[in-house]
């Protein structure tokens, strides 16, 4: 099933079909024990059924919750990281975290800062290096529980992080720094490990993708609920959280979103996110 958040209200599609969900509220509707539950038991008549929202109608699928990410869960991320802070000499750094038990958690968005589906992203305009990272992100309850997914794009500045690990809040978080959608997978069981992630950039008219990578999630370090069990370790979060789950798709080191560019992320099970940027 994937829930979507519209300007209406709550979709729900169900074996191709579509149904408005009886719950206005998107921190009430998350935290319901058995989502996934009471979701299949809502009424399928043909009464309840509704059109398949329109695209531009579609809004990030978040209420009040933050949203944190993890960094240097996948191998590519780690020499990434360790290629970009080579010359302030925090290289070591990341390859402490790859290997320690303890993962890189840090706070990335307020709601505020979140943009939906079709959404225009934000380049910081004192980088020179920045790019999108496309991340399976959990939804999570109040109760610590993983209800759902959904595609994430932590956009990050490489030169600002590169230059001093220190300024990774700077790199991270900025106006329109993180994009969520379409929808949410809402869990009833651990999103397969062969789940796959792409991301394309498309430039002006190009007729082909300036750059296109893909990876899966087996290739990641930590497990999801690893990660959950760290962030809710000394951590509460009354409506729920969102967590991105790092990346394992990095563009080559000379490449920097442009203005116009248009990224799309797409995970299996879950469709496609696409972003503008400005």
């Amino acid at each position: 099933m994937i829930l979507y958040r519209t300007a209406q209200g709550p979709v729900v599609e169900r074996d191709g079909r579509y149904h408005a969900v009886p719950v206005g509220d998107w921190d009430e509707l998350l935290n319901r024990e058995n989502l996934a539950a009471w979701l299949r038991g809502l009424d399928s008549g043909s009464e309840a059924e509704v059109a398949a929202p329109a695209v531009e109608d579609l809004q990030a699928p978040l209420g009040t919750q933050e949203v944190w990410a993890s960094g240097v869960t996948y191998y590519r991320s780690r020499n990434a990281r360790m290629e970009e802070s080579k010359d302030a000499g925090g290289a070591d750094f990341y390859q402490r975290v790859y290997e320690a038990d303890r993962p890189e958690l840090f706070f990335k968005a307020t709601p505020s800062r979140v943009v939906g589906p079709g959404g225009v992203m934000h380049r910081r305009l004192d980088s020179k290096w920045i790019v999108p990272e496309p991340e399976l992100t959990l939804v999570i309850n109040r109760r610590g529980e993983i209800v759902g997914y959904t595609c994430g794009n932590d956009l990050s500045c490489r030169d600002i992080e590169g230059e001093n690990p220190l300024y990774l809040p700077q790199a991270k978080v900025f106006a329109r720094c993180a994009a969520l959608g379409p929808g949410v997978l809402v869990a009833e069981g651990p999103i397969p490990a062969e789940t796959p992630i792409q991301c394309e950039i498309w430039r002006r008219d190009a007729a082909v993708p300036v750059f296109h990578g893909e990876t899966t999630l087996a290739q990641m370090k930590r497990t999801p609920e690893e990660l959950v069990g760290w962030l809710f370790k000394e951590e509460s979060f009354p409506v729920g959280c969102y967590l991105m789950t790092g990346t394992g798709v990095v563009p080559p080191d000379d490449f920097c979103l442009q203005p116009g560019d248009v990224v799309k992320i797409t995970i299996g099970g879950i469709g496609t996110l696409v972003n503008g940027m400005d």
